[in-house]
């Protein structure tokens, strides 16, 4: 049979710098289908669906609050065209019963194991409106390597470029933190694959450039060690969430080819000051990651928070305010409150206030989130600071072999010959 799998586009943040990774979920899904299948996969934000493809059934992988409303319409096109349509990840989940209305199946959960019953449903003419295994995750041994070879990699570059590859190494998070859906949709319990199964993918990614996806490294100080010490001889260098802030750890994830992590910076304590040192003491960049607009944060508090930020060294800052996913802790709250004010799902990107702030009015909260990303890159823009980090771990890559030359043409169009310069385009 023929699967035709989209990911469906969505409209980026306005003033950011604009690139597109290749997405994780959808090759992850791909793994998990019998081998007969004949799967073509298109991500919308880099091509358009071409809806005359000749196939037999449509999967639309969904990530984002902000792609439901255009997966539901890429379904509702299809199946005016006969096609019957699946949905599947995270946004699916979250937004689960509205989903159901454009839809032939939904599918909840992780599809490992799950998709042998599921298609041949579909080829009995039984399909279920819903396959629901959110309570029950497949063995973690049974997660195999994502299915790259799904991606058009010319289309995953950014002025010359070549992105990161993303990879994941658990499942799960033993965290349970405010605004995060995570403990929703994969639960409370820490789910580490096993190592070989960990190297064997990563021996196989043809990209020396990783961001590592798990939700959180610092959940097992032994097994993180272990990641980092196994990681280690395959010199990638890759970027992640948190790290454990332990010495030996910070070490150990250097010398494994650590990048830049993103780290929450939620006050202006000395412990957040010391904590970037510390990663940058290893020769680790630090990209900020800032929420705004918590019930206990007031006007002058998100100003002094910004005042604060400029004085750490942080490599890169990134802001959003708060968002009240479904099933979040933050959208029970304020559905309760009567405080959410906006239901466009299109809004909730991270960059749009949908609810009454607490301390200040709505537009109010918005100006200081729009004032934000302004001061910090007034000196220097974000595409700089990206660029000054991608210096850095080309020298990196220079030092210990694993360089490879990249489109200098392109660059030094886009970027000029200081850039070029910097960064050894070429060499």
């Amino acid at each position: 049979m023929k699967l035709k799998l989209i990911y469906p586009q969505w409209e980026k943040l306005k003033g950011q710098t604009t690139f597109n990774l290749p997405p994780h979920g959808p090759v992850v899904f791909a793994q998990a289908l019998p081998g007969s299948v004949e799967v073509s996969f298109t991500d919308e934000n880099v091509e358009a669906v071409n809806f005359d493809e000749d196939c037999d059934l449509v999967a639309v992988s969904m990530m984002l609050s902000t792609q439901v409303k255009r997966g539901w319409a890429i379904a509702d096109e299809y199946r005016r065209r006969g096609k019957q349509v699946i949905f599947g990840g995270i946004s699916t989940m979250l937004h689960a019963e509205e989903t159901m209305e454009h839809a032939d199946a939904v599918f909840l959960g992780e599809a490992e194991g799950r998709m042998e019953q599921v298609l041949e449903d579909w080829r009995t003419g039984s399909l279920k409106k819903v396959y629901n295994f959110m309570l029950q995750h497949p063995p973690i041994e049974s997660v195999g390597p994502a299915r790259r070879d799904l991606y058009k990699r010319e289309l995953y570059n950014h002025k010359g470029v070549q992105m990161v590859d993303l990879f994941h190494a658990s499942r799960g998070c033993r965290f349970s933190c405010y605004p995060c859906a995570v403990t929703y949709l994969g639960g409370r319990g820490f789910r580490p694959r096993p190592m070989d199964k960990v190297l064997e993918e990563l021996a196989a990614i043809d990209n020396n450039r990783l961001f590592i996806v798990d939700n959180s490294l610092a959940q097992n100080r032994e097994w993180e060690k272990e990641l980092f010490r196994e990681m280690a001889p395959f010199k990638k260098k890759w970027i992640s969430h948190t790290i454990e802030d332990d010495p030996e750890i910070l070490d150990l994830a250097a010398k494994a080819g650590a990048w830049y992590v993103y780290q929450a910076i939620y006050d202006t304590s000395d412990y957040i000051r010391e904590r970037v040192k510390r990663y940058h003491d290893h020769g680790i960049g630090v990209e900020g990651t800032i929420l705004l607009g918590l019930d206990n944060q007031t006007e002058d508090d998100i100003k002094r928070l910004i005042d604060f930020l400029l004085g750490i060294n942080l490599d890169l800052a990134e802001f959003t305010v708060l968002t009240p996913f479904p099933h979040t802790k933050a959208y029970d709250d304020l559905l309760r409150q009567g405080r959410i004010t906006d239901h466009d799902w299109n809004h909730y990107n991270a960059g749009q206030v949908v609810y009454q702030p607490k301390h200040m009015s709505a537009d109010r909260l918005q100006e200081l989130y729009d004032y934000a990303w302004e001061i910090f890159y007034k000196e220097e823009s974000q595409e700089e600071k990206m660029f000054q980090l991608l210096s850095n771990v080309v020298s990196r890559e220079m030092d210990d072999g694993t360089y490879r030359p990249r489109n200098r043409k392109l660059i030094h169009k886009s970027f000029g010959k200081d850039v070029v310069r910097t960064i050894g385009v070429g060499r």
